[in-house]
């Protein structure tokens, strides 16, 4: 039994690690949207919408790996 809690912990880790990802994406989109920004001012608001979609969707990604890692922890335990 012992074995399997500590997989159940190592899984939930590994799902955790979907944040510090979406973090890491998120930061270079970011940069990427300034650099646009800056070589095209006139098309800020059309950067800027696609930007916070992307951002959106990449959080989904993180918050489905902190579910995992909850119903990890706390089902199989």
């Amino acid at each position: 039994m012992d074995i399997a809690r500590g997989l159940v912990a190592i899984g939930a880790g590994i799902a955790v690690l979907t944040g510090t990802m979406t973090g890491i994406g998120q930061g270079y989109a970011a940069g990427k949207a300034v650099e646009a920004v800056g070589r095209n001012p006139e098309a800020e608001s059309k950067i800027r919408s696609m930007l916070i979609l992307g951002a959106a969707i990449a959080e989904t990604a993180a918050i489905y790996g902190l579910l995992i890692s909850f119903l990890l922890l706390f089902v199989f335990n």
